[in-house]
């Protein structure tokens, strides 16, 4: 592998604060909103389904942007990340691999996050590319901005609909992480196991898997996925589903 590209939120970032922010903004108490986006998640739907439940008539753009108005926006400091972070990212630098980070945020939480200077060769958000994940066209802005071919990059998310699906589909390699709602509710589900390349449960990992991958061998026992027979990806990457749509 050449280059590692992983997801924003619950990969790189904790969710805590966006949505106590949300539960102040609202009215609510944090765990009610805790619960009711638990409930989301637990049936494969978007997170902010657990805002339009409480508010049915909410538009979340328009409420954020109201938010911000009333000087209660976005923040983002050292506290809001992982603490694998800053150490999983600067090994991977030092091993010689192009790290990049890429996921769904607005410019401003861009900003934020460049603002952290986190050892990574480039730090973009969906708000500043004008598409979001799941779209192809995400991953296709991924593929350009790798520097590497697909089958040398890997992308790294928690979401298997937004994150391991999408990016399987455009041809990257995949790593599925154990962290936050959907990562440890949707872990064990067969298309999971089945798409990701690697599955882990903290970013401290990925830099052994880059050191195993030079053999398919070294690669399956590394990380306990079975390697992809030979002219099978085809059929895997057609068969891919959205959780949204397993039950």
């Amino acid at each position: 592998m050449e280059t590692i590209v992983l997801d924003i939120g619950e990969t790189l970032v904790r969710d805590d604060r966006h949505w106590a922010s949300w539960a102040d903004w609202l009215g609510v108490p944090p765990h009610t909103l805790g619960a009711l986006v638990g409930a989301a998640v637990a049936q494969g739907r978007e997170a902010t389904d657990a805002l339009r439940i409480l508010r049915p008539d909410m538009d979340v753009e328009e409420a954020y942007r109201a938010r911000a108005a009333a000087g209660r926006g976005e923040h983002l400091d050292e506290s809001d990340l992982y603490q694998d972070v800053r150490p999983a990212l600067a090994e991977l630098r030092a091993a010689g691999i192009r790290v990049v980070v890429a996921g769904n945020g607005t410019v401003r939480a861009g900003e934020l996050l460049r603002a952290l200077d986190l050892p990574a060769d480039l730090v973009v958000t969906s708000g500043e590319w004008g598409v979001r994940k799941p779209d192809p066209e995400f991953f296709a802005r991924v593929a350009e901005v790798a520097g590497a071919a697909p089958e040398a990059t890997l992308y790294v998310g928690d979401h298997p609909a937004d994150d391991l699906f999408p990016a399987a589909a455009a041809g990257l390699r995949t790593a599925h992480l154990r962290r936050g709602p959907y990562g440890h509710w949707w872990a064990e589900h067969p298309d999971v196991v089945e798409t990701a390349d690697f599955r882990i449960d903290a970013l401290t990992e990925l830099v052994g898997l880059v050191a195993s991958s030079s053999s398919s061998s070294s690669v399956s026992a590394a990380s306990g996925v079975a390697p992809e027979a030979e002219g099978e990806t085809g059929v895997r990457r057609g068969v891919l589903r959205s959780v949204r749509q397993v039950y």
